[in-house]
């Protein structure tokens, strides 16, 4: 936490702008302002978005995505990468900068939630519109749901902090047990889905709003195995609506007409400026492609190649099946060998439109209408309403050009093919890593994963891929071990 709260002393949110997609330049207000109007208030609330803007850009994609099955890095002879490549290949130490810039920016933003909130409970101010207050409460709320979901998704019990502290007092905040955290998830998506239920009349394009509360509830209670609890969640989501599918896949993922039909909730970006933007394609297009995935030869990418789709992702997509060609591209050139062959890469994101350099404006979804359908599913097939499940799954099989009634597929068999759902459909959207856990998989998926290669790559170095239990668990960063005195996980 370097220190936990520090972000608010010492940097603050973001300026007010005519539409929400154009929120994100990180600027300041003094920490001694006192908040009296609703532009302000709406300041602090878009400005709790700012850093899990900057973390999916540049960390969670790693700890997420890369870390599993369904992403690598490519072999690269011209330069080393020292944070990346070694969390793909598991060998995961409490020294790597990545998981400290990601602990250090999900605090940041969390101070940001529990400022916005304290100033809101605090401060009478004449309001043109309670909706709004209420709408900025709801935000706060799920964003610091969101943020510490996939704190505890990765750390397991982590520091609770809920109000505006000092640097000061922030030393020494001992780990709560895994069990408190979640309770304190649930109860801030709870309230912001009160929150939110005032706030219909001013929901915003890019914002959280009702749906998206349920929706990631939803996903908490799955995480827990509390199928009950997410259906009574993601039931809701469904019946209201105002999401669907997008007959084309692609569609989902066109930065120049961004999707609010079935994306519920993404963080969002844009190619405006170097704060906005994203640049996945140049880290994700291989290392050696120059500028022909990028479309921009000016801008090198010898530094890219991860998120390079694995054989274990490529042959899980079936004959016919749309999203392969969407999510997978493919570029010919040198591979490390020294043959030259079609070397995969991930197409979801795309190159800049209109920007010169390595801006990018694609979203990066993080709950999708697709993904209430399949953990609607998945809930109600672990309650054992298989065939009340079934047409949920075909939905999301008919848009991806896949036929079948899926009709006297038995409990196991459609638990099974969920998963294999899941992995397509929300391939480098940062949900795999946390789908192998929650189901029990990520051992004996890594340790297969691992074993095949290591035969077809044997540059690999002998400790690579060693998949262990404690590695279900991320290290703690070394530096919050050594000045906040927590404790670290085990094994490392």
């Amino acid at each position: 936490m370097k220190y936990i709260i520090y972000g608010f002393l010492l940097c603050m949110l973001t300026a007010c702008s005519k539409h929400f997609l154009e929120i994100y330049p990180d600027t300041s207000l003094n920490e001694g302002n006192f908040y009296t109007s609703e532009s302000e208030f709406i300041i602090l609330a878009n400005g709790c978005y700012v850093p899990m803007r900057n973390y999916e850009k540049s960390d969670h994609w790693v700890i997420a995505e890369l870390i599993s099955d369904n992403g690598t890095k490519q072999y690269n002879s011209v330069t080393g990468e020292p944070y990346r490549g070694i969390i793909d290949q598991l060998t995961l130490t409490a020294d790597n900068a990545i998981y400290s810039d990601f602990w250090d920016l999900s605090y940041n933003g969390i101070a940001r939630c529990n400022k916005l909130l304290y100033e809101l409970d605090r401060h009478e101010i004449s309001w043109s519109d309670t909706a709004l207050k209420a709408r900025c409460a709801g935000e706060a709320l799920l964003l610091r749901a969101l943020y510490y979901f996939n704190l505890v998704r990765q750390f397991g019990g982590v520091p609770l902090v809920l109000q505006p502290i000092t640097s000061q007092e922030s030393v020494g905040i001992k780990r709560s047990e895994e069990e408190a955290v979640y309770e304190s998830i649930i109860g801030d998506l709870n309230d912001a889905i009160l929150r939110f239920s005032h706030a219909t009349q001013v929901e915003e394009k890019g914002r959280a709003n009702l749906e998206a509360a349920r929706a990631l509830l939803g996903k908490v209670y799955l995480t827990l195995h509390r199928y009950t609890d997410a259906i009574s969640m993601l039931e809701p989501v469904i019946q209201s609506g105002k999401y669907s599918l997008l007959p084309d896949y692609a569609a989902l993922f066109n930065p120049a007409n961004k999707d609010f039909k079935e994306t519920i909730f993404a963080i969002q970006y844009s190619e405006n400026s170097a704060e906005l933007s994203n640049r996945f394609i140049f880290w994700f297009a291989p290392w050696n492609s120059g500028g022909h995935v990028t479309g921009r030869p000016n801008i090198s990418v010898i530094g890219g190649g991860f998120n390079i789709p694995t054989d274990d992702l490529i042959r899980a997509f079936e004959p016919g099946d749309k999203r392969k060609e969407v999510s997978v591209g493919y570029w010919t050139g040198t591979d490390w060998d020294g043959v030259v062959r079609p070397l995969p890469y991930c197409a979801k994101y795309r190159p800049p439109i209109s920007a010169p350099d390595d801006r990018c404006g694609d979203n990066l979804p993080v709950i999708r209408y697709s993904d209430v359908l399949l953990m609607y599913a998945e809930a109600l097939n672990d309650q054992g309403k298989t065939s009340t499940a079934i047409p949920y799954v075909r939905q999301v099989r008919s848009r991806a050009g896949l036929s079948g009634t899926l009709d006297g597929y038995s409990q196991a068999k459609l638990d099974s093919l969920i998963a294999r759902e899941r992995q397509k459909e929300f391939c480098f959207e940062n949900q795999r890593w946390y789908d192998l856990k929650r189901t029990g998989k990520a051992l004996e998926v890594m340790k297969a994963h691992g074993e095949r290669l290591k035969q077809d790559e044997p540059f690999l170095p002998a400790n690579s891929y060693q998949m262990t239990p404690q590695k279900l668990l991320a290290p703690i960063p070394a530096e919050q071990v050594l000045l906040n005195q927590i404790t670290q996980n085990p094994g490392y």
